[in-house]
């Protein structure tokens, strides 16, 4: 029962706090994004291997 509660709290909370910050939030320009996003799936890559790694030997 704990578990529901701690997971309607962090729906309510993100439906709080993501219109905020998109609200509030500063906005991009298109060239910070593409340098952004150049390094999204690098990263994401560099996660899948390490978890892989985490999980055969740990």
């Amino acid at each position: 029962m704990t578990v529901f509660i701690i997971l309607g709290l962090l729906f309510l909370a993100l439906f709080v706090v993501v219109p905020l910050v998109e609200k509030h939030g500063k906005r991009h320009s298109p060239e910070e994004l593409q340098k952004i996003t150049r390094w999204i799936w690098p990263l994401v890559g560099i996660m899948l291997v390490l978890q892989l790694i985490r999980m055969a030997f740990f």
